[in-house]
């Protein structure tokens, strides 16, 4: 029997076409998939698949049901924002990768027949996406006022701006090759990607392109996100794209450890970002400066939790990583540790720096709520209290009228002139003097009677705002 339990896979997406996004705030454009993409995601997907479910691995989860998925043993989570499309596609070909067709993905009617699923036994494994809107933790850093605060230190610090002097004749060589865009250090990312994703599928912006060019602008693009997506402090807003996927990762070790609890294999699909926050804030990066960069398209990061050997009656987190299609996985280790470390050590010096809750990202924001619900919700408020108050005065108001009113009536019909007879009002007709409309039995077909009285519904402006906590 092999040593591990289950294990959470941080995978993530394939090649696409150019992808830009905005230096101050990260906002970003429409991207979409290619079929390398899709072929490195699916590639993937047949990694994992030989690592995990193949009985001949050292790493095989010999509990797990391998041929026909088991939706209670596998959950895959998809970022849905930014490159979401993109993301969404790469899941989707690396389950291909993971749970291959299989003939026996059928069914037997009552009347004897039997379906096999389409391509041969497709398995359609469900995934659920994580749109920002509702959960922030795939997608943490867009509309957060806190780390805006920390990009723009970090393009004023000393560091960055001796950086830019230094790259100055990369990007004068470069402008010829970029077509207008901004050939600044604050621009890094998109000098990169535009010239990547040139080389790549451009056949004549490839061959124009001078050879080293590419090279030169990933390094800086390594160091531009490097610097953006950390921090000095594990608990620093730059750490903020691993913080909140961090949540997910501790509570899925902590399942797997259950015994009644069936996850064994959690995949998350997403993008480059809390790949970075997660080396530093686990302080890989000390011992493999390496990792300070972009991860390539179709990496993973594996924490496995395995069986502490015997007698040990613990059990132990091991953390791999695959850079890109090339290659197998690195083991690495955690907190200086020079072996798997013990996870209820790994959950202990964590677990704290973890956002677990839309209320816990918007307080790391530093304004209780993003701009747009802090002044909706303050104006809520003030309103609120406004209209109390002017309610009351309202109320009040009318009290001392109708005390009023009824004064003056009692007062009037004291001081009213009497006759001696009945008297009689002039309103008060013999039922004879009153011209004869007919009634609803007289109206004629075809003829529809009016209304005579409207009632007009007030209109009730209802704006609400849900806050969801993470998965």
């Amino acid at each position: 029997m092999t040593d591990v339990l289950g294990v959470l896979v941080i995978a993530r997406n394939g090649d696409r076409t150019e992808y830009y996004q905005d230096p101050v705030t990260y906002e970003s454009s429409y991207t979409e998939s290619t079929a390398l993409g899709v072929v490195q995601s699916h590639q993937l997907g047949t990694f994992l698949r030989s690592t995990y479910m193949s009985s001949s691995s050292p790493s095989y989860i010999a509990n797990m049901k391998t041929d026909l998925v088991d939706t209670h043993e596998v959950h895959v989570h998809a970022k849905a924002g930014g490159e979401g499309a993109v993301i969404f596609d790469s899941a989707v070909a690396l389950l291909q990768g993971l749970f291959p067709p299989n003939p026996a993905n059928k069914i037997i009617l009552a009347n004897e027949t039997t379906v096999v699923a389409p391509l041969g036994g497709y398995q359609y494994v469900p995934i659920q996406t994580v749109d920002p809107g509702n959960d922030r933790s795939l997608e943490p850093w867009i509309d957060c006022p806190a780390f805006e605060h920390h990009i723009s230190n970090v393009y004023s610090s000393s560091e960055f701006k001796k950086t830019a002097k230094a790259a100055g004749p990369f990007f004068g060589a470069v402008r010829d090759y970029v077509f207008g865009r901004p050939t600044t250090l604050e621009n890094a990312w998109n000098i990169y990607d535009y010239i990547s994703t040139g080389h790549s599928h451009n056949k004549t912006y490839a061959h124009r392109l001078l050879p080293t060019l590419v090279e030169q602008a990933r390094g800086f693009a390594d160091y531009h996100e490097n610097a953006i997506f950390s921090d000095k402090h594990v608990g620093g807003i730059g750490n903020l794209a691993g913080r909140t996927i961090l949540h997910t990762v501790l509570n899925s070790l902590q399942r797997i450890a259950f015994n009644g609890d069936p996850l064994q294999f959690l995949l998350v699909e997403t993008s480059y970002q809390p790949f970075i926050s997660l080396f530093h804030m686990l302080e890989m990066i000390k011992e493999n400066p390496g990792l300070a960069g972009i991860p390539n398209y179709a990496s993973a990061l594996a924490f496995e939790l395995r069986r502490g050997p015997p007698p040990e009656d613990r059990d132990f987190v091991r953390i791999k990583f695959k850079n890109g299609t090339r290659g197998d996985f690195e083991t690495y280790h955690a907190f200086g540790h020079k072996s798997d470390i013990a996870a209820t050590e790994f959950i202990y010096r964590i677990e704290n720096y973890a956002i677990s809750s839309q209320k816990q990202w918007a307080a790391a924001c530093s304004s209780g709520l993003t701009d747009a619900w802090v002044h909706s919700d303050s104006q809520n408020a003030i309103s609120s209290t406004v209209f109390a108050i002017l309610a009351a005065v309202f109320l009040f108001g009318m009290f001392i009228l109708s005390k009023f009113i009824k004064s003056a009536r009692a007062k009037a019909q004291n001081t009213r002139i009497r006759l001696a007879d009945d008297e009689v009002s002039h309103f008060h007709l013999l039922q004879s003097q009153y011209p004869d409309y007919g009634t609803l039995f007289n109206v004629g077909p075809g003829i529809v009677p009016v209304l005579t009285k409207c009632h007009f519904p007030f209109l009730v402006h209802d704006r609400t705002s849900s806050l969801s906590p993470l998965p």
